[in-house]
């Protein structure tokens, strides 16, 4: 299948989808109209003139009551084609490398003083999380945040690619979850719910609804038979006392239930209609399996105990309206409702963070599939165990456009430990950074990876390469450098392999000092088992790869200057950089003529 053919093909038919079901909305509100400007004629006619009897203004009447609920499906039609032309429309947008800043980039994801995820841009607008990010709901999106900064066990890696090849073609599936809900994007957030679900229990007497619905009853009861005229006052208002001498002392308790309530409502039907999702999907992996489990019961489907659940908070949004709000206080609404959710929170508390967690993850791998599906040139990583290593070959940049991600091959473990990479100013070698560590992310997240073959051990990502100044904590660069070099220390030593990735080492200090000590960390850093590339301009600095001996290799970017123009290939060679390019980036600025002394 070709991927993008098939989004045009599709978001085409949406679009018309939507044109047809909006000339039929537009076709039934004139008809409503016209019905109402009838309600009027008839009830001039029979109530102002007496021509007719009152009896001929039911029939429009009636006719608009059906057109509004006829408009009202109509409505949801429309706005269903609207949003699936939206989803394939950001899948083209992705394809075609328009994505940026499009989407949620979870900026709120991004933790301080993370080792990684600020210097590889995982999160922000134009971040990898941006890109892979198609979930609907706050804890599928936490989800797949917290696959990205924390590398997965190998098995648990594994499993998601199993999992996320399976749901790959089953683009059906996304669009579905696509349209689940009533908005584009979802504040649906597990932590207010199991908020509230892990609340002391609210204690409510056990007769609590018998007695609401018994005296809720015979209080209509006796004011319908007072209004037909059967009996007097006194009854109603002997049972009206009655209920809020009842009422009164339960009150707290009630008003206690249903303001803790407010908070998890939102967004209940989208949650129940996420996990009829899961309910429904046929598992063949063992994560989906996994998945399968945490949402099954014994009696009642999880979607349907939500379904119930969001039923009585619509009930409780029946009681703001005006004309049904005497009936409601005088069939003791808000009590019913009380006890009615506070049974729901016994009966269903111990398996709602389940339910919760079962939905994030299918989201999560929803997404990695998603991202396959629309890659299909990427390779999925061969994760084994051994010696740390990650070698890659046509390993490119995964959030640049195809035409500026230049593919290089890399080596890491066997042979050499340590890449030392030289090269002049916007040749590659930051990117080239950013490449290995996003891909390495990608992996040990499940995903597919940006390169026609990749291999692996464990590996814990380590970066230093957007480190700043910080002039509120009274910080150099230089000292947040070493802070983050110590942080990749003490990473090393706890034990797990770790990959890290330098830039500019130890830029921030003179040229004797940053040879020594740049030597020294880089020792420090392999003799605990830490694989890893550095970045220079120094050329001094690439003479330390010749006293790490067969431990380490010199490669470079180069550049050319043609017709006073800087041009650059992206490709790695073997051994150390030949010439540096700055003057001439600064003649090319005007900012010098030539060469002090030339």
């Amino acid at each position: 299948m070709d991927v993008s053919t098939e989004y045009r093909t599709r978001l085409a038919g949406r679009q018309a989808d939507w044109e047809r079901e909006n000339r039929r909305y537009v076709k039934l509100g004139n008809l409503r109209l016209a019905a109402g400007v009838l309600i009027v004629v008839a009830a001039w006619l029979a109530f102002g003139q007496r021509w007719i009897t009152p009896g001929w203004v039911a029939a429009p009447a009636g006719a608009l009551a059906w057109l509004v609920f006829v408009q009202g499906g109509v409505a949801a039609l429309r706005q269903a084609a609207a949003r699936a032309a939206a989803f394939y429309s950001r899948g083209l947008a992705r394809l075609e490398n328009r994505w940026q800043s499009g989407g949620e980039g979870g900026a709120e994801f991004l933790k301080e003083g993370h080792v990684y995820a600020a210097d590889l841009d995982l999160f922000g607008p134009g971040s990898l999380f941006e890109l892979l990010n198609t979930t609907r709901t706050r804890g599928g999106a936490a989800k797949l945040a917290s696959w990205l900064l924390a590398p997965a066990a190998e098995e648990e890696a594994r499993e998601r690619q199993r999992a996320a090849a399976e749901l790959r073609p089953r683009l059906d599936l996304r669009e579905q979850m696509a349209l689940l809900g009533q908005d584009i994007r979802s504040s649906v957030d597990p932590e207010h719910l199991l908020t509230w679900v892990g609340r002391p229990p609210v204690r409510l007497p056990k007769w609590t609804r018998a007695a609401a619905y018994a005296l809720g009853g015979a209080t209509v009861a006796s004011l319908g038979a007072f209004l037909a005229g059967w009996v007097r006052l006194a009854p109603f208002l002997a049972l009206l006392l009655m209920e809020l001498g009842w009422a009164l002392p339960l009150w707290p308790r009630v008003r206690e239930v249903l303001e803790a309530m407010e908070a998890p409502a939102r967004d209940l039907g989208l949650l129940s209609e996420l996990l009829r999702k899961i309910e429904d999907e046929t598992a063949g992996s063992a994560a989906l399996q996994m998945v399968r489990r945490k949402v099954e019961t014994e009696d009642v489907a999880a979607s349907a105990r939500i379904a119930r659940l969001r039923r009585l908070v619509a009930r409780l949004d029946w009681a703001r309206n005006q004309l049904f709000a005497p009936v409601a206080a005088l069939l003791l609404w808000h009590v019913h409702l009380a006890a009615a959710i506070e049974r729901w929170r016994k009966e269903s508390a111990g398996a709602v963070e389940g339910w919760l967690e079962a939905s994030a993850e299918f989201e999560a791998l929803g997404a990695l599939a998603g991202y396959g599906f629309e890659n299909p040139d990427h390779c999925l990583p061969e994760l084994r165990q051994g010696a740390p290593m990650l070698e890659a070959s046509g390993l490119a940049h995964p959030l640049l456009e195809a035409a500026k991600a230049m593919d290089n091959d890399i080596r890491l473990g066997e042979g050499a430990r340590l890449l030392v990479v030289s090269g002049s100013n916007m040749s590659g070698k930051s990117t080239l950074l950013r490449a290995i560590g996003l891909n390495a992310v990608l992996a040990w997240a499940g995903a597919p990876v940006r390169a026609r073959r990749l291999v692996t051990t464990p590996l814990q990502v380590g970066a230093s390469i957007r480190v700043v100044d910080s002039l509120q904590d009274g910080r150099s660069r230089f000292y947040a450098e070493i802070t983050r070099l110590k942080q990749l220390a003490d990473l090393a030593a706890a034990g797990k392999p770790l990959l890290f990735l330098i830039d500019e080492l130890l830029s921030g200090t003179n040229s004797h000092d940053r040879r020594i000590g740049a030597e020294a960390v880089l020792r420090s850093l392999m003799a605990r088992r830490a694989i890893g590339v550095v970045t220079t301009h120094d050329l001094a600095l690439a003479a330390i790869a010749e006293a790490l001996g067969a431990e380490a290799r010199n490669v470079h970017f180069e550049d050319e200057l043609v017709g006073g123009e800087l041009h650059f290939d992206y490709r790695l060679r073997e051994g150390v950089v030949k010439r540096s390019n700055a003057l001439d980036l600064m003649r090319s600025l005007g900012l010098v003529d030539q060469a002090p002394g030339g």
